[in-house]
């Protein structure tokens, strides 16, 4: 399976964080569109269906790296 690069997957969740956070204040349909697309791009990038199962995939990848000495993971 190809795994994305940390940085990638880092950028996918804060993208995803920050988006949420404004759905939840914002919930226009602007945002709604931007919370889709980022969640579709997490999912596609961890080969699920769900942003849980999403999120949980790339944070267990970015916690291999961390251990690896790849770089710094990303707290859960």
């Amino acid at each position: 399976m190809l795994m994305a690069h940390p940085s990638v997957l880092r950028e996918l969740i804060a993208r995803y964080e920050a988006q949420h956070r404004r759905c939840t204040t914002h919930g226009d349909a602007q945002e709604r569109r931007r919370m889709d697309d980022v969640v579709y791009t997490l999912c596609v990038t961890t080969g699920t269906r769900e942003i849980e199962a999403a999120l949980q995939a790339a944070r267990r990848q970015l916690g291999r790296v961390g251990r690896e000495g790849d770089g710094p993971a990303l707290p859960a």
